[in-house]
């Protein structure tokens, strides 16, 4: 946590506590430490630094626009753990990212990777923005400080914790409840990338509200269309509003599903204020592909990527179609495709 501020240094051992009170940790669970060393502990949860787990962070990319990520555990053991309850730590967000656990919890055989789609809580804007990146780079890593809390049921003789014990009793007795800590690995930058993006769409939705009409307009040819860009500025002045007040849209990107279609070019350089009047951008659009898989595989194609700059932040503003524009866009680009 060494390039954090010391005010966000001070607060970690809080989100620690809120991670643990999540899990709803009790300070008469087991006191063994996992791995079989000592750690740091706090007053209701035994910390240690090594897990019979791993940790590792994803996202699939059909929740992108759902802002979910996975957390990705590996079971090190050579026998089954349950996880009852997980809760990823990071600075970058307000609050504990948890796992909504199912009844019962989840098996993890021995040598297995499960993933665990946890929401994301409101992002941690008080601080420049990580920049996202991909392994390997500096910002790739630097979310390190990012760790999960687990509750754990593991049985007598698993990891380190068991006391290897033999006899007929430990079979007809419920593993003991565990609760470890493990680093949580960010190789692509899952954290960073989604408090970027969360913290643009906020700055962004302060200034003007921008959304894509339902409604999508077929040429007479079937082969390209119009989607409407709607665009809605906030009062002059209003709460949350940023100093400038202004959101500056350098261009609109196509996506793996959509291209500009020449008899609609899409606008550059489009600035918008608080207390500005209403704007609408008609943006014509053709298939980007018509490969069999357009369609069937398609995760991100209906997000339309604006890039922006706001409030000292500059990014890609995703703006999701919707479940009527996005059906009526599937129609269109098969159709369009077949016409071809």
């Amino acid at each position: 946590m060494d390039g954090l501020p010391v005010t966000r240094r001070r607060r970690i051992p809080l989100r620690v506590a809120a991670a643990a009170a999540v899990l709803g940790v009790a300070g008469s669970c087991s006191t063994g430490t996992v791995g079989g060393s000592d750690g740091p502990a706090s007053s209701t949860a035994t910390l240690v630094p090594t897990a019979p787990v791993t940790a590792e962070i994803s996202q699939f990319r059909d929740n992108y626009s759902k802002q979910i990520i996975e957390i990705q555990l590996t079971n090190t053991t050579d026998a089954p753990l349950t996880v009852l309850g997980a809760a990823l730590t990071s600075p970058l967000f307000e609050a504990p990212i948890t796992w909504p656990p199912r009844n019962g919890g989840i098996e993890l055989p021995p040598g297995q990777t499960k993933s665990l789609p946890a929401p994301l809580p409101a992002p941690e804007c008080g601080f420049p923005s990580p920049a996202p990146s991909g392994p390997g780079t500096a910002s790739g890593t630097d979310t390190g400080t990012a760790f999960v809390s687990l509750r754990l049921a593991v049985p007598q003789g698993a990891g380190s914790t068991g006391t290897g014990q033999q006899g007929t009793s430990q079979q007809a007795t419920a593993p003991p409840l565990e609760d470890a800590t493990a680093p949580a690995a960010d190789p692509f930058g899952v954290l960073a990338r989604n408090n970027s993006e969360m913290c643009l769409s906020r700055a962004a939705s302060a200034v003007a509200a921008v959304a894509l009409a339902p409604d999508l307009e077929v040429a007479t040819d079937g082969r390209t269309g119009v989607v409407r860009l709607l665009i809605k500025p906030r009062a002059a002045g209003g709460a949350g509003a940023g100093s400038a007040g202004e959101l500056v849209i350098d261009r609109i990107e196509e996506t793996t599903l959509l291209a500009e279609a020449p008899q609609a070019p899409w606008p550059h350089t489009l600035t918008l204020r608080t207390g500005g009047p209403q704007a609408e951008m008609r943006l014509g659009i053709r298939p980007a592909r018509c490969d069999p898989h357009a369609v069937a595989e398609d995760k991100v194609g209906t997000l339309l990527p604006l890039r922006v700059r706001v409030a000292g932040r500059e990014g890609v503003l995703k703006i999701d179609a919707g479940n009527r524009l996005r059906g009526r866009i599937y129609d269109f680009v098969t159709k369009a495709c077949g016409r071809q």
